[in-house]
Order: C-alpha cells, then structure tokens, then sequence
C-alpha cells in the first residue's frame, strides 16, 4: 500500500488522564469499587507501572497523532506509537 501512499500506524498511548481513566464512572474508580479500594490509589498504582511513572497527557497524544498524520511523517508506516 506504501506505494499507493497509503500509510498505517497505530497509536497506543496506553492510560491517558481523560475521564475514561479519571472521572467518577472512570476505569480507576471501576476497579476501585469492584475491589473495595480508591480510585486515587488505583490510578497512582497504573501510573507506577508505566514507564515514565505517569499517566500520558491528552496533548502528547493529539501531537503524536498529528505528526504521524502529516507530510514530516510521509515515509513512517508500520509504527505502533
């Protein structure tokens, strides 16, 4: 498909600190009730076990995904970010 300029890449940002993972009915808060636990202690345990020791931002990931949509990025296929 390279050819034809189409490209493919992925973008796996893993826990990004949105609602989805943060917010009342979050994924952190989700876990925490079905374990009895806080969601707070919930979200600094996943954010220990990323490599950088946090949560990604939502910024990092729109810029992640704005280069590799743009013409810096034309010879990038294959990438999973």
């Amino acid at each position: 498909m390279g050819p034809l300029g189409i490209r493919v890449n992925t973008v796996s940002p893993g826990p990004v600190s949105t609602a989805l993972w943060l917010g009342d009915d979050g994924v952190a808060a989700t876990v925490a009730r079905a374990g009895g636990g806080d969601p707070a202690a919930v979200a600094e345990s996943v954010a220990k076990q990323s490599v950088t020791g946090r949560f990604t931002r939502p910024d990092e990931v729109a810029d992640l995904v704005t280069f590799l949509a743009s013409d810096r990025a034309g010879n990038v296929t294959g990438s999973d970010s």
